[in-house]
């Protein structure tokens, strides 16, 4: 079983930033994670990130990873499925193998939230998704639907609307949690339709999406609108169930953090949106993490001292 001096679980904008400080004061560093693009990832233009006017977020975080990559952090590709104490140390238990760290960064983020309706599950990759960056130029030219009421779920119409043919703006409420600039803007734009005040009911579909059912919340009478595909942008949910009876979380499952990024855990650090801290932006992540890798530093200094 191979041992590190730290091990970053979950490499994304608040792992890479960590791993790149963690490395340059030369700290054995392996960061595990299944991918390294995050929520950052799936933004289709970052305009508010110091340094750059605008990026896309597929490229900002392939800068994230080249730059940690070049410091001489490790990074492998794997699930972690447990973690736990081991004497003075910590082992990692993952899908394909097992490691031992002193010092150990959470910063796995968040998971999409699903509709839970039936379809979902089996349609996801066959026309359901949860990332309009990733999948939206598989629809060029077709009728889709976006679910959510966010910034998030506009942008991805706004983005969507280029690609597709028609896009369906599906919400709950007839009023948008999305900022007013962004929801006036989303009004003129011709090919979106909103379908308000309305919850999707059920995907349809054999081997691809073929439609979408709504229930008008006020009228209760369902409606069938066939499509290519649905965009799910209803928030997400924080990755610790399996870390939950391992360091404290709070009332929505986060990781609580002190100012140090510390963990209940002595010696475990956490950072990024899956902790208790108040704005979810990936340029606070990025100073979580370095902030969790400074602390890291000062607790392996002090535990050879």
């Amino acid at each position: 079983m191979e041992t590190y001096d730290l091990i970053i679980i979950g490499g994304a904008a608040a792992g890479l930033p960590a791993a790149l400080y963690a490395a340059r004061r030369k700290i054995n560093t392996l960061v595990i994670t299944e991918d390294t693009q995050g929520q950052t990832g799936t933004a289709t233009t970052i305009e508010n990130y110091p340094g750059f006017l605008e990026i896309s977020g597929i490229e900002l975080m392939a800068k994230f990873k080249e730059q940690a990559k070049k410091s001489g952090a490790n990074i492998v590709f794997d699930n972690v499925k447990k973690l736990k104490k081991s004497g003075d140390d910590f082992e990692i238990e993952t899908t394909y193998s097992k490691y031992s760290a002193k010092s150990v960064i959470i910063s796995a983020g968040k998971s999409p939230r699903t509709l839970g309706v039936p379809g979902e599950e089996n349609l996801k990759g066959r026309g359901v998704s949860y990332c309009a960056t990733c999948d939206g130029p598989f629809f060029k030219g077709k009728k889709i639907a976006v679910v959510g009421g966010g910034n998030t779920a506009l942008e991805e119409a706004e983005y969507l609307s280029k690609i597709a043919e028609k896009v369906y703006l599906i919400h709950r409420r007839s009023d948008f949690r999305a900022e007013e600039a962004v929801v006036h803007h989303i009004q003129k734009i011709k090919n979106i339709e909103f379908v308000l005040d309305s919850i999707p009911k059920e995907i349809n579909g054999e081997n691809k999406v073929e439609a979408i059912v709504v229930e008008n919340t006020i009228l209760e009478d369902k409606k069938t609108i066939p499509l290519d595909g649905v965009f799910v942008s209803i928030g997400y949910i924080p990755k610790t169930d399996w870390i939950k009876d391992f360091v404290k979380l709070d009332d929505y499952g986060q990781i609580i953090v002190t100012k140090k990024c510390e963990t209940s855990k002595k010696g475990v650090f956490a950072a990024g949106d899956i902790t208790n801290i108040r704005d979810k932006q990936t340029i606070i992540a990025a100073a979580q993490g370095v902030t969790a890798a400074l602390s890291a530093y000062d607790y392996l200094v002090g535990k050879k001292r």
